[in-house]
């Protein structure tokens, strides 16, 4: 599914506009990236959990090469999924 096909089916289920879904839409996902660069925790209960973690330096390994490369730390954007969300997704399936 793509943010096009999401702007469709909220707009439609809600009555608002492409143009005004599209627009929130575009807000909601600023609003989070922006909070997210000023490392802050975002919690939308029984979807998920955004945060930003710090993933210590390592060791990898070039495979083509076999050749070690330095990574070093970094901080990554994590969504952890709420266990209602998964159970959900999880009973559909397995229907």
């Amino acid at each position: 599914m793509t943010k096009a096909d999401m702007v469709d089916i909220i707009s439609s289920s809600t009555g608002l506009t492409k143009v005004e879904t599209e627009a929130v839409v575009n807000g909601f996902m600023e609003t989070v990236i922006d909070a997210m660069k000023r490392g802050e925790h975002i919690e939308l209960r029984g979807f998920g959990t955004f945060k930003v973690v710090k993933r210590a330096p390592r060791v990898a390994r070039n495979p083509k090469t076999n050749e070690e490369i330095q990574v070093p730390a970094q901080y990554v954007p994590v969504l952890k999924m709420s266990k209602d969300f998964k159970e959900s997704v999880n009973d559909e399936m397995m229907d």
